[in-house]
């Protein structure tokens, strides 16, 4: 158990900001983490996953639990369905490809999401019309404070729109170990109408696509739309598509008959926050090492050398801007810390 101090977390997060930890313990068993956890009960901890869904503002003045546990399986399986699982430290997107080469199909639409498996239920990610929660059967976790070990079921994680337990009720209180799902082995519920999925898939004249097909399309979709946090400092989308009721979207699109919009129930809308940050006149622009991705204006990105301070300064901008020009509210997606 080796404890690096004044430990630099750049290459921890992919915004590449150069925050520094008072401690850092890269953890790669279990067995560790449980060592770690009662040799400094006292210890305040931050919990480190892939860094893909936080922005860094200051020094972590804390002991840093990096969970970098390795390993996928499959559980068990019947005639239609696999049930497998992944460690917390396995990279997100070579899980996927895993799954899609086995022929075993569910995650194919979030294919390329940046991070961990392990922080996939806390966010509940998603992407191309499906979420986490479609496939999650359930996750392996150690409560922090006494060390015991507890499943979380599907039922139990109260998933919601980029929303889980884990950061409600349960925040703080547990370190996710790893992860459970359910995919078909069989008859794949093959998704292509969200986005620009059906365009990409006739480009690569592919009438009949399959799991690969369908990843490789998002894959270059992405690509083309998202840049490379090895390239260029992001965390994604920045922000989450705002949800309004009916009755406030019926006003709005007497000002604004152009905006898009996706019914959500009865009485609730969903607005592409891309589509508002664009119009408010964002995208491509930069503030210094600070700015708006020029391909999509969810992605707020470091040119180099941003503080993270400088990019909450672009995301509130942002807001207060989107709020004044469509009476719209935005949230951050991205966990600022």
């Amino acid at each position: 158990m080796k404890i690096e101090t004044n430990f630099s977390l750049k290459q921890y997060n992919t915004f590449g900001i150069d925050a520094k930890a008072s401690r850092f313990i890269d953890i790669q068993s279990e067995e560790e983490l449980v060592e770690v956890l009662q040799t400094y009960p006292n210890d305040s901890k931050f919990i480190l996953g892939g860094g893909s869904n936080m922005l860094l503002t200051q020094d972590i003045d804390a002991l840093v639990l990096h969970i970098n546990l390795k390993g996928k399986k499959i559980i068990k399986e019947d005639d239609q369905f696999v049930w497998v699982e992944g460690k917390a430290g396995e990279n997100w997107h070579e899980f996927v490809l895993w799954t899609i080469e086995q022929n075993f199909g569910g995650l194919e639409n979030m294919s390329l999401i940046p991070g961990n498996v392990g922080t996939t239920p806390v966010q509940n990610i998603g992407a191309y019309g499906t979420e986490i929660k479609d496939t999650f059967d359930s996750c392996n976790a150690i409560q922090i404070d006494n060390q015991v070990h507890k499943i979380f079921h599907k039922e139990e994680c109260k998933f919601g729109y980029r929303e889980s337990v884990f950061k409600q009720d349960a925040k703080d209180q547990y370190i996710i170990t790893s992860v459970q799902f359910k995919l078909t082995k069989t008859n794949h519920a093959i998704k292509t109408s969200y986005g620009d999925i059906l365009k990409e898939l006739e480009e690569q004249n592919c009438k009949n696509p399959g799991l690969k097909e369908v990843s490789n399309a998002i894959i270059a979709i992405r690509k083309r739309k998202l840049p490379d946090p090895k390239e260029l400092g992001n965390s994604g989308s920045f922000f989450k598509n705002p949800i309004i009721s009916k009755t406030h979207f019926d006003k709005i699109q007497v000002k604004h008959p152009e905006m898009p919009h996706y019914t959500i129930s009865e009485h609730e809308v969903k607005i592409p926050a891309g589509w508002l940050i664009e119009h408010a006149g964002f995208k491509g622009k930069r503030f210094g090492d600070a700015g708006i991705h020029v391909n999509q204006a969810l992605v707020l990105v470091n040119y180099g050398n941003a503080t993270g301070q400088e990019i909450v300064a672009v995301s509130k901008n942002i807001q207060k801007t989107v709020l004044d020009l469509f009476d719209i509210a935005i949230e951050a997606e991205v966990n600022i810390i």
